[in-house]
């Protein structure tokens, strides 16, 4: 027998007698990897009801942008750039660029909207090391978000200003090579 829990349409934030104060963890490996236990930890959560954003900002090729976003279960949104390749490499055409920025865009509309309680940011850290969005405008966008929110950041090269300010750092390192 299966039971489907039903939860409320609305994203509103619970109303409770004291304040949650939202963390930003950072995710960080020397070699660019699939962080595996970050996207269980957004799917546990988003199955127990709490609104969840998963943003991979250099993930391409399956015409899955904000317009079209992958939803997993009634509380979790995947969005990717609306690229028909992965990027890897700093140089991109214009159109690229665009889809990108547009990505970038949505992501701090619907945080400020306050429209998810945790949201990933899959692989930030290298289009900030690409220089396709600026360091700046993460750590401010990091600072200015609502105060509640929990934050995820994932990647290689992780600026070491945004590891100055996550509460908490977890370093993935091989112990051998594949």
């Amino acid at each position: 027998m299966v039971a489907q829990l039903e939860t409320p349409i609305s994203n509103s934030t619970l109303n409770l007698p004291y304040s949650v104060e939202g963390i930003v963890q950072v995710f960080t490996s020397s070699h660019r990897s699939f962080f595996t236990s970050v996207m269980a930890q957004a799917l546990r959560i988003a199955g127990q009801g709490t609104p969840v954003l998963i943003v991979q900002f250099l993930k391409g090729g399956i015409r899955q942008g904000q317009e079209n976003p992958v939803r997993l279960g009634q509380k979790l949104d995947w969005i990717r750039c609306d690229l028909p390749r992965c990027i890897d490499t700093p140089h991109l055409d214009e159109s690229e660029t665009q889809s990108l920025q547009k990505l970038w865009q949505h992501t701090q509309k619907v945080v400020c909207e306050d429209r998810y309680s945790l949201v990933v940011l899959d692989e930030l850290s290298l289009a900030i090391h690409f220089g396709l969005i600026a360091e700046t405008e993460v750590l401010g966008f990091l600072a200015e978000r609502p105060s509640h929110i929990d934050i995820i950041l994932t990647g290689a090269e992780m600026p070491k200003s945004i590891l100055e300010m996550a509460d908490q750092i977890t370093e993935i390192r091989r112990s051998r090579q594949p």
